[in-house]
């Protein structure tokens, strides 16, 4: 490869030589122009683009380098792998660019990430590869024999597609006994020939002269094109024909019909008769003349014979031949110029695209790279592209005929995720020429947008008892993103719930979102759960969102109704007094019950279920209060079995049963004779060793105990007049545990503002344990349902009276009117004997005998017996 200069210096090259020429211009991000001869062989290097644009090979690649031309042709290829040009196939320099001088290749290599535009020039040095040649293989004149020494005669000019020092240069003609040579040069630089007679013919000496006539072009070695010339010599005419103008010029538009008149030219003889008449004909033109003009030969008038295309061919030269019947002849040259018309609409190429583009693209990013062209010229090719303004894009000159499409605006594929871009190109012709061209552009998505949910929390409801594995509620999420970025996987977060893990309460589905249970829940447990399930899409990196789950339990009647008052334990019997003279509506006692259930299924209704008399009693249906319906009568029998069911209000309902032994007297005596066949249910374990031990402790205590009723019942005879009011004896069923204490707003209550309080002894007591009143500062009712004794407290003066009292298996009621006592509240003692109770209970009245009496006097309302 030789050495290289900027252009426009003109070198000039030997058919073996390979020179370079290299001129780098910015234009767009580069310009490169070289020089290289035609015919190079294939493959041959051209340039280094990779020095020249400064470029790497790395970026050819990735950039994915290539070559573009608005003729699409192909002669200059890219080897991309080592950043050359080469040539891609033989280049002709005259088939390609003619007579035109000098011939160059222009075309665009093109770079993407990002868009890069580089022009290269490649001009075409001819080499002399083409000899000189004549249209024709010979030459037939006929010259007058009276033809004077000085007659031209034009004889057609050879052909030499090279150009410069490689075209034409010298003509030479052989021999040279009568004629000789004249090279003229027209004024735009063309050069014709004519034979010129130098010495008279003579027919009768020589009718016929065969000369050669040989072209030589300027090339190196130097090449030649040789054709025969036959003269017969004739008599008479020795005029030629001369035409007006040794070149005329003349103008068609492109759109010019078939037989327009071009122009007419003019040639004249001297001579006359026969010998005058001149006829005109085409002697050498430019390729393609004869198929579109034709000349009248008596007139000379040139019209149009075919379709015109200035895009095709701007330009004619044509020779004209004026030959007259002797033979002698003359030339001219007509130069027809092709008017443009603006008959070409504007070429849009999308010549780089891409596409899909990202969605985050940036403003001012190159999507696409446009080539426009119009054939026309002058302000018929003059072309304008725009696009519509509506559109987040713009479009943007480059360089002539080169646009870039780039992004003006931030784009949002969940908004608009393609767009239909309808470029338009508009020449300056009148009338203008419009192309459109549209290009469907796709906006690929970018994980920009979380997981939505539609609620910020979700309820759930799920009945207690349920089944693990069963389906509570499912949660949906929405992407605005596409593919990956829009598939959504859902998860539980792993918060504590009650001190554990929510996984071992709930699972959630990854890919529906439905939460399932994964045990069963109690609704007296725990009642509701807030979890979190989060919702992640498939971008990268992903994002995600939370809903907050609130799942309620929902009650079931599972649990029948909890009997606290009164209490039944086993070996024990409720009961409660009341008095002959009770008014209807007496407050006998009061069943309290509750449900741990909830709602409907905690509602507690009460009913009798089993009663003696139903014409006495009757139950609060809501309340649970047993109160009489009637008056109390003599024939009402003491000892009354009450049998309360309480129900809720479930579906099914479930109940639960109580006992409440009520004692119809007035007195302790009543309840005592009446206690006296009072038999007590007995639990007893099924195992049979403690059956065998606990019947040997009660024949055991059986005996001892006989012997002490017999001396508990004659000391009790002594005392009874001094301690107790006169009764008639009675029979009381005994409490387990509290008695009640009841207090009735409107003063019709069962407790009177006098109480008197007493106490009997039975003979089947088999545990000496006496709850006896102590002060007590609340008002309302305490119920433990796991206790079975009292709380210890301290004693105040008044209850110092009824302490602890040892006493014997039967253990008493007494009646105390002469003392102010607190409310009744029964705390247990336990006793040895009846002798040493009632000797305690005897020191204790009298030691306090100095009390002063009340006014209002209390009455024991209730008393447990433990077996």
């Amino acid at each position: 490869m030789g050495s290289f200069h900027c252009v426009p210096e003109r070198i000039s090259f030997a058919w073996t030589s390979l020179v370079l020429i290299v001129c780098a211009t910015q234009m767009v991000r580069g310009q490169v122009r070289y020089s290289i001869p035609e015919e190079m062989a294939t493959g041959s290097v051209v340039g280094n683009i990779i020095q020249d644009l400064g470029l790497d090979v790395k970026r050819l690649r990735s950039g994915r380098a290539r070559i573009f031309t608005e003729d699409g042709s192909e002669y200059i290829g890219l080897n991309a792998d080592k950043g050359t040009l080469v040539v891609a196939k033989r280049i002709d320099r005259e088939g390609l660019c003619q007579q035109v001088s000098p011939c160059s290749l222009h075309f665009q290599i093109i770079l993407e990430n990002p868009m890069e535009l580089h022009r290269i020039d490649v001009e075409i040095t001819d080499v002399n590869d083409n000899a000189p040649f004549f249209s024709k293989k010979e030459y037939n004149f006929q010259v007058s024999e009276l033809a004077s020494p000085g007659a031209r005669y034009s004889l057609e000019s050879a052909i030499d597609p090279d150009v410069a020092q490689n075209t034409i240069q010298t003509y030479k003609v052989h021999p040279t006994e009568h004629f000789k040579l004249n090279v003229v040069s027209r004024s735009d630089g063309t050069k014709y020939i004519e034979m010129i007679l130098h010495t008279a013919l003579d027919r009768e000496n020589q009718e016929e002269h065969k000369l050669t006539l040989t072209a030589y072009d300027g090339g190196n070695p130097q090449k030649s094109g040789s054709v025969k010339i036959n003269v017969l010599v004739l008599d008479a005419n020795d005029n030629a024909p001369v035409f007006s103008q040794s070149v005329y010029r003349a103008s068609v538009s492109e759109n010019a019909s078939t037989g327009t008149s071009v122009l007419i030219v003019t040639a004249t003889d001297n001579d006359k008769g026969a010998n005058d008449e001149v006829m005109y004909s085409f002697s050498h033109y430019t390729e393609g003349a004869a198929s579109l003009f034709n000349i009248n030969p008596q007139t000379g008038e040139i019209t149009v014979n075919g379709v015109l295309d200035y895009e095709k061919a701007k330009h004619f030269e044509i020779d004209i031949k004026a030959t007259d019947k002797g033979g002698l002849a003359d030339t001219c040259k007509v130069l027809i110029e092709v008017t443009d018309q603006n008959d070409n609409a504007p070429v849009i190429n999308i010549i780089s695209l891409s596409n899909p583009i990202p969605e985050d693209s940036a403003p001012d990013t190159v999507i696409a790279m446009i080539n426009v062209k119009d054939l026309d010229s002058g302000k018929n090719g003059q072309v304008k592209c725009f696009i519509s303004r509506d559109l987040p894009f713009k479009i943007k000159s480059t360089s002539t005929n080169f646009y870039s499409l780039m992004s003006d605006d931030i784009l949002d594929r969940e908004i608009v995720p393609e767009f239909n871009i309808t470029i338009t190109a508009v020449d300056d012709g009148s009338p203008p020429f419009t192309t459109n061209k549209t290009v469907h552009l796709r906006i690929s998505d970018v994980n920009d947008n979380a997981p939505v949910f539609k609620q910020q929390i979700v309820t759930a409801f799920i009945s207690e008892n349920n089944s693990p594995g069963m389906p509570l509620v499912s949660v949906k999420a929405s992407d605005k993103d596409a593919g990956n970025n829009a598939r959504i996987s859902y998860f539980l977060d792993d918060t504590q719930l009650n001190g554990m893990s929510a996984s071992t309460y709930f699972t959630v589905n990854a890919e529906s979102g439905e939460i399932l249970a994964v045990r069963s829940f109690d609704y007296e447990q725990t009642k509701e759960f807030h979890i979190r399930v989060k919702a992640q899409d498939g971008g990268s990196p992903p994002l995600s969102s939370n809903v907050t789950v609130k799942i309620l339990i929902q009650d079931q009647n599972d649990n029948p109704p909890q009997v606290l008052y009164p209490v039944q334990t086993g070996g024990s019997v409720v009961g409660e007094m009341v008095p002959r003279s009770a008014d209807v509506g007496y407050l006998v006692s009061k069943v309290v019950a509750v449900d741990v259930d909830s709602g409907q299924n905690a509602w507690l209704s009460y009913k009798l279920q089993k009663v003696p008399d139903r014409a006495l009693f009757e139950v609060g249906l809501q309340n649970g209060e047993i109160r009489t319906i009637r008056q109390v009568t003599d024939k009402d029998p003491v000892n009354q079995k009450l049998t309360v069911i309480v129900e809720d209000n479930g579906q099914p309902s479930r109940s639960a049963t109580v006992i409440v032994n009520v004692a119809v007297a007035d007195s302790f005596s009543e309840v005592l004779s009446e206690f006296t066949d009072f038999k007590h249910d007995k639990e007893y374990n099924d195992n049979l060793t403690f059956y065998l031990v606990l019947a040997l402790a009660v024949v055991s205590f059986l005996f001892i105990t006989c012997l002490v009723v017999i001396i508990s019942v004659k000391i009790y005879r002594w005392r009874r007049e001094r301690l107790f009011y006169k009764s008639s004896p009675g029979n009381l069923p005994v409490i387990p545990y509290y008695p009640p204490l009841y207090a009735d707003g409107g003063g019709a209550g069962t407790l009177k503002p006098a109480f008197s309080y007493e106490v009997y002894g039975t003979t089947d007591s088999r545990k000496s344990d006496v709850k006896c009143p102590r002060l007590f500062s609340e008002s309302t009712l305490t119920v433990d349902r796991c206790a079975t004794g009292t709380v210890p407290r301290h004693t105040t003066q008044s209850e110092n009276i009824f302490g602890e009292v040892r006493s014997a298996p039967i253990c008493f009621f007494f009646s105390l009117s002469l003392f102010h006592v607190p409310p009744p509240l029964m705390s247990v003692v336990p006793g040895s004997s009846l002798l040493s109770c009632l000797s305690q209970l005897t020191k204790k009245v009298r030691s306090n005998s100095t009390l002063q009496p009340s006014h209002h006097q209390q009455h024991i309302h209730s008393v447990q017996f433990y077996s």
